[in-house]
């Protein structure tokens, strides 16, 4: 083993013992966790929901803290210097962390959140934990059984992977297990630096690998290594080989800008490759036809697509030439790519319908018109296939004929491994996923909102695109906004809403794209909002996205939006500006609907920019206590402190109403009293003295009598 790439293995070998240790004190290990994060002042990844406190942990996640893509090395040593002092390792702390494979910074739990956790998952990734550490200790027929249960059980959950969960295994025992991520996979399989008679003794890796196949490959590998006949003493050689030989590729491809086959399979990196999602023919009829001649083509009969200027010279011919009813836009888009854009050793993925990928292959002939074809596919280009079959595809696929999803990294890297497994019968790394439905009468169920104001806002986001919720404090903004957009889409499918909070640090590197810091110096980094654009533009027109800014208002909002001021206006959807730290020419698509919250009672916010104002409409959330369903809610309570307590409330937000320096914004809204199943009157004297007094004490600072007298009379409403 050399020590060059391995100065790290001592410290996450001990680290692994010593997390050992806390499997049966994961709160105390919690609490550490929280601890070292503060220390060194730096925020806790996510690894709840939101409003979820943190209570559980696995020991694999742990590791994930310091193993991340984007991280800084300095971060790195930071993080693990505080957590060997608080959990007493004594190994010295690497400097360098070249060649050790990372998480994606957007899926670094080894467990779901709650919603799609079992009750079990998080002892599933302990019992694997241990039993690997006991087969790397002892490699017995036993031990492998056992650490093969929990892996074959740990994969298949919802988020892991052969990379994520191949890694984790390699991080604490690297000499007994071998990382499967993307780099050591185009490593083994395709780079041609490991003998070809090897390779094809090796089993095909599929998404989701079972223990047999993963454990096969181990076996082979580390008989070759042992053997002497090549430079590579052990894993960690190999993986370090592997990571510097992918980098080589990567950087020569930028250097060059030559679009190379060879360069496909390098991990999620961006290189001059660029992947295309592609439809045969309506319903992909000619799918087996084009394998067979080993070509792909468009069926727009415009002549040569090359005698246009323009997309846009391409699409108006289509207006005049073709049924005036349709829309070009897409056409035209995807026959001026074919033609213009798509380069020799382009990668294409093969789809039929919106569910299945049949087959992959790579771009091996410049654009090419031939009028002598007898199919009505003059225009083509030839193609090296290198796979068929049927794979079923994750989520639902773009309707377009051909888009390019270069950008959508881990989309890309779905459509990989899917791909990856020769054998067709293999089961696919995610089925389409089947999310729970959400209707009106679901919205009005979990909402206060009556059916009337409920379809008025839904036609007002319908109209304008863009809506902001608008009210008091505790009337639910964030609760309803998201609600509303599961029954607008029809399901409660999370991976088509996102959810940012807006602050006064928050800025268009963070909302678009900037040039942010990296262990390679500078990268261009997209934004929360660019990246979700980018989702749904390949995503059907008919399935609507959900973007909501939690607290709009507290954003510099001209610096936040920049050029989107008019993007994101509902007749602008679909136009394309140049956006400001690229050359690329962006839009936001038309299915993608803004969701802004505020809160009409913080003194310490400006008013928004009038010219933001004029590009949303605004609907105003008011306490609910007279709505049907809450007064339902409480008579189920059947508590008279409870009732008393709303009714003082409904009186003092009557005075909060009438008050000339407070008004209606400023009304107490009905989520204080949210959620009881039964009454628990220590709970209904905290909300009084810890939510709703110092509420007022805000409000009349300068009127301590009116405070005194409200603080006497909701005390005296629960006793």
């Amino acid at each position: 083993m050399s020590t060059n790439q391995s100065t790290w293995v001592p410290l996450y070998k001990e680290m692994a013992s010593v997390l050992l240790g806390y499997k049966e004190k994961r709160r105390e290990l919690v609490e550490i966790i929280k601890t070292v994060y503060q220390q060194i002042g730096i925020n806790l990844p996510t690894l709840e929901r939101q409003e979820e406190p943190i209570v559980d942990i696995d020991p694999f996640t742990i590791f994930g803290f310091f193993n991340k893509s984007s991280q800084k090395p300095e971060n790195r040593i930071k993080i693990l210097s505080e957590l060997c002092h608080r959990l007493g390792i004594t190994a010295s702390i690497p400097t360098v962390f070249e060649g050790i494979p990372v998480l994606n910074n957007q899926n670094a739990t080894y467990y779901s959140f709650p919603e799609g956790r079992g009750n079990h998952d998080i002892d599933d990734l302990w019992d694997l934990f241990e039993r690997a550490l006991l087969y790397a200790k002892s490699m017995s027929d036993d031990n492998l059984k056992r650490v093969s249960s929990s892996f074959d059980l740990v994969i298949q959950k919802k988020g892991n992977g052969n990379s994520k969960v191949t890694m984790a295994l390699y991080w604490i025992a690297p000499e007994s297990f071998i990382n499967l991520d993307n780099r050591n996979i185009w490593f083994i399989y395709e780079s041609g630096d490991l003998p070809e008679s090897l390779v094809k003794t090796l089993p095909a890796i599929g998404p989701k690998v079972s223990a047999s196949v993963y454990f096969e490959v181990i076996a082979k590998l580390h008989s070759f290594l042992i053997r002497g006949q090549t430079k590579l003493k052990d894993f960690i050689d190999l993986s370090f080989e592997a990571w510097t030989r992918s980098e080589k590729v990567i950087s020569l491809a930028k250097e060059k800008k030559n679009d190379s086959a060879g360069t496909a399979m390098v991990d999620g990196d961006v290189v001059s490759t660029h992947y295309w999602l592609y439809t045969p023919g309506t319903n992909a009829c000619m799918w087996s036809e084009f394998y067979e001649q080993g070509i792909m083509g468009i069926d727009w009969d415009l002549g040569n697509y090359t005698s246009f200027k323009s997309k846009g010279e391409m699409k108006q011919y289509m207006k005049d030439h073709f049924d005036p009813s349709n829309l070009y836009t897409n056409a035209a888009h995807a026959t001026w790519q074919f033609a213009n854009e798509m380069k020799i050793g382009d990668i294409v993925f093969v789809k039929k319908g919106l569910h299945q990928i049949i087959g992959c292959g790579t771009v091996e002939s410049d654009y090419i018109y031939d009028p002598s074809r007898s199919d009505g596919y003059p225009n083509i280009r030839k193609m090296k296939w290198t796979h068929k079959g049927e794979w079923s595809h994750p989520r639902q696929a773009a309707v377009k004929t051909l888009t390019d999803i270069t950008p959508y990294y881990e989309y890309v890297q779905q459509l990989k491994d899917l791909v990856r497994s020769e054998n067709t019968d293999d089961e696919p790394d995610e089925k389409a996923e089947d999310y729970p439905s959400y209707t009106e009468d679901d919205f009005l169920t979990d909402v206060f909102m009556d059916k009337t104001r409920y379809q008025t806002l839904t036609s007002l986001i319908g109209h304008k695109m863009n809506v902001i919720l608008q009210g008091a404090p505790g009337v639910g903004k964030t609760w309803v906004a998201k609600r509303l957009a599961y029954s607008m889409m029809g399901v409660k499918d999370q991976s088509r809403v996102m959810v940012v909070q807006f602050h006064q640090s928050y800025s268009y590197e963070d909302f678009i794209m900037g040039i942010r810091p990296s262990e390679k110096g500078f990268e261009l980094s997209k934004g929360a909002f660019y990246t979700f654009c980018k989702a749904a533009e390949i995503d059907s027109e008919d399935n609507l996205y959900f973007f909501i800014i939690d607290e709009i208002n507290r954003g510099n909002l001209s610096k936040i939006f920049g050029e989107l001021f008019m993007l994101i206006e509902s007749d602008k959807r679909g136009v394309e500006l140049k956006l400001l730290y690229s050359d690329e020419k962006f839009s936001v698509p038309k299915n993608v609907r803004i969701i802004g919250t505020m809160n009409t009672a913080d003194r310490s916010l400006a008013m928004l920019d009038y010219a933001l104002r004029r590009r949303f409409a605004f609907f105003e959330l008011e306490p609910a206590f007279q709505n049907s369903s809450f007064q339902q809610y409480e008579k189920g309570l059947n508590s008279p402190k409870f009732d008393s307590l709303i009714r003082c409330v409904e009186n003092l937000n009557t005075v909060i109403e009438k008050d000339e320096s407070l008004g209606k914004g400023f009304c107490i809204g009905h989520s204080f009293f949210c959620n009881f199943e039964s009454i628990d009157e220590q709970r209904l004297s905290e909300i009084v003295e810890y939510e709703l007094i110092p509420l007022l004490s805000e409000y009349w600072f300068d009127e301590p009598s009116k405070v005194k007298d409200w603080s006497i009379a909701l005390r005296a409403s629960i006793q």
